[in-house]
């Protein structure tokens, strides 16, 4: 028994979970992010665990991290200087992309900012056909020549795809060998190893972000690794993009697995506290410094997509297809909008007030921070309406100033709009409401889903402020706010699995003359899964493997993915699993067609090494005094339908468990604020 750790590393604050696992005792920790240098802050905040909670290395048990290292290389174009070897005639895949753009006639919309510039993409003479036979054998002389050229041009690492290589990895697997041999010190992604998946330019692509951003995270990762190594900590894990933990070495196997590696710890968290309060069906709300992210949990799972761009452009992210990078890996399924305590409000050239998608960030900060912002952002709005209690934030480990907030909503909103400083402060936060229901709209009614059939899980230091007002908008009736709520991703990490997928291509019809060459391919991609388990550490009683296939009627362009049991993989039980996509594409769609062949696409894996534990919460006893002694004073605060009024404020931690609240009132905790709106009760 010991301490379980999940550090999450946020655009402003760097958030600490310690849960003690004999007691079941959660504590929480809030540090300043480090953007110079994430691997210090990391480094700093595991000291402020052991001089705060008694808990040095060789008090914790379990030790997970959600990092930020992957998106930004790819948001800022920092990545490593990355080439791409291609078959001849394929040069310019990633340029070409495909014809989806978040604005169909907008002719002039900028597309994403090359990875690789066009004289780092290679072409090489060879020739795998579609049915994985070799057309055009590999020309040895040209390899040599691309050897001469990558170290020449000092490559830091190199993406290899390769046309079919899916189907038959021959040829990319001695260029591997050769550029490994010849060019050490330089990362080489196969796509073959990376993604063996039809669709050239999504395969392309996944395996060019990996190259790209495989140096940066390894450099982060080594100097992380060497640290815990050096004081003698337990091994580290890392948050996949999946809503699973990865080991060091399966991350760097496979960088892109880490893409959304914080939000998706907050998704995580949200199941699992729903399975607790027996509430399936929720709506994950994470607003924090920077960003606010919104994901869908139906009959308490997690929602996964395989349809994802990193480095979109534009302030809402993942819906836009045509705007980043795809990746073609499992990915919780969210929508990232650009709405956080530090988004920035401005006023347009058409005079048009408007908030984001720039930050202030962690530094300077918005300009209630005192600490030379001098923009005005969400949480400067916030203060300024009387929701945030400026000696209180943080728990009163940190001061905000009231006037510098008032000044800059004012000087930067109120006098280019004609309004005094409140009804600027209202309007800021207006535009940001809006915004953050729009999202959680696309997430729930446009995937025909009923938002007022789920209750909204509301967290991240800003959301439980704003939370109230997005239930009234989209007339949700149940807002859960976790305890710790600023920190609650981190809590993620501790009550997590840790998860890989791999998958391969097949494409061919669903019938038994596939049963056997299926059959073995699961058992090849089911020892890869196994190996990695093993060398994970987690006992075998703990392993989960599940299998799944990805399905569609001939000539559709997109699959659907549907579980499968190992024992139907036989000529009887493909039928089975026909019926099983029948049913599904009804479900998806409203209709199917059961006399039309169903073609398999591909196969998938999901590996599950199930981790001990669940702490997100326990239960308690509740306080036995009068709800009066919870009070902790009275202030002005401004609300739309009151104007300015005296609002109750509460302790959280000492409200009575069966108290009820009717608001307006604010409800206070360390990681952040509750603001029961008028007509709405606690």
């Amino acid at each position: 028994m010991g301490k379980r750790v999940g550090i999450d590393i946020g655009g402003t604050f760097t958030d600490l979970a310690i849960v003690d696992e004999e007691s079941g005792d959660i504590a929480v920790l809030k540090v300043p992010s480090t953007p110079i240098d994430y691997a210090a802050g990391v480094i700093d905040a595991l000291g402020s665990v052991a001089v705060g909670q008694g808990a040095g290395p060789d008090g914790i048990s379990f030790l997970s991290h959600a990092t930020t290292v992957v998106t930004n290389a790819i948001l800022e174009s920092k990545g490593a200087r990355t080439a791409l070897v291609t078959t001849r005639g394929f040069r310019d895949v990633l340029e070409i992309r495909r014809q989806a753009r978040a604005k169909l006639y907008d002719m002039f919309q900028p597309a994403p900012q090359m990875l690789i510039p066009r004289h780092l993409r290679l072409e090489i003479t060879e020739r795998i056909d579609a049915r994985g036979q070799v057309a055009t054998p590999l020309v040895e002389e040209e390899v040599d020549d691309i050897v001469a050229f990558l170290r020449s041009h000092q490559v830091q690492a190199v993406a290899v795809c390769l046309l079919f290589s899916f189907l038959n990895p021959s040829h990319e697997e001695h260029l591997g060998l050769v550029l490994r041999r010849e060019l050490p010190g330089v990362k080489v992604f196969l796509s073959s190893e990376v993604l063996p998946e039809v669709r050239e330019y999504e395969r392309t692509s996944t395996t060019v972000v990996c190259a790209y951003v495989a140096p940066i995270l390894e450099s982060y990762l080594n100097t992380l690794t060497s640290y815990l190594e050096e004081h003698e900590y337990p091994p580290l894990y890392l948050m996949g993009s999946r809503g699973g933990v990865l080991t060091v070495d399966e991350g760097l196997r496979m960088p892109a697995a880490l893409v959304e590696s914080g939000p998706a710890a907050g998704v995580v968290a949200s199941a699992a506290l729903g399975q607790q309060l027996s509430v399936p069906d929720l709506i994950s709300f994470d607003m924090g410094g920077t960003t606010a992210k919104a994901s869908l949990i139906e009959n308490g799972q997690v929602t996964i997509t395989t349809d994802y761009e990193v480095g979109g452009i534009g302030s809402m992210r993942r819906w836009l297809q045509g705007t980043g990078h795809p990746i073609k890996v499992p990915v919780v399924d969210l929508l990232e909008v650009s709405a956080g305590g530090g988004s920035i409000a401005w006023i347009d050239d058409g005079g048009g007030l408007r908030v984001g998608p720039q930050s202030a960030g962690a530094a300077p900060g918005p300009a209630c921070y005192g600490a030379g912002g001098l923009e005005p952002t969400v949480t400067d709005a916030d203060l300024v309406l009387g929701y945030l209690n400026p000696q209180r934030f943080l728990g009163g480990e940190m001061t905000l100033w009231p006037d510098m907030a008032a000044e800059a909503v004012q000087r930067c909103v109120g006098d280019r709009l004609g309004l005094d400083t409140l009804a600027a402060a209202q309007g800021v936060v207006d535009i940001v409401n809006s915004g953050m229901a729009d999202a959680i709209r696309k997430i729930s009614i446009e995937r025909g889903h009923d938002p007022r059939s789920f209750a909204l899980v509301a967290f991240g230091g800003a959301g439980p402020v704003h939370a109230g007002r997005l239930a009234q908008e989209l007339d949700i009736g149940m807002v859960i706010v976790p305890p710790n709520p600023g920190v609650f991703s981190a809590l993620g990490l501790v009550c997590t699995d840790l998860q890989r997928d791999y998958v391969r291509t097949v494409h061919a019809p669903l019938s038994g003359d596939i049963a056997e060459q299926v059959q073995s391919m699961y058992q090849q991609m089911e020892q890869q899964a196994r190996d990695m388990l093993t060398r994970s550490g987690v006992d075998s009683s703990r392993w989960d493997i599940r299998l799944s296939m990805d399905l569609r009627y001939t000539y559709q362009a997109y699959e659907l993915t549907v579980p499968v049991e190992a024992d139907e993989v036989s000529n009887e039980g493909l039928a089975v699993i026909a019926d099983r996509f029948h049913q599904t594409h009804q479900t998806v769609y409203g209709h199917h067609s059961p006399d039309q062949t169903v073609q398999l696409i591909n196969i998938r894996i999901n590996a599950v090494g199930r981790l001990p534990g669940n702490y997100i919460v326990r239960p308690v006893t509740g306080h036995k005094h009068p709800l009066e002694q919870a009070m902790i004073g009275r202030r002005e605060v401004f609300f739309k339908e009151t104007g300015l009024t005296s609002c109750p404020v509460y302790e959280r931690a000492r409200i009575p468990i069966d108290a009820s609240i009717l608001g307006p009132a604010i409800l206070e905790e360390s990681s952040s604020t509750v603001v029961v709106y008028p007509g709405q009760q606690a």
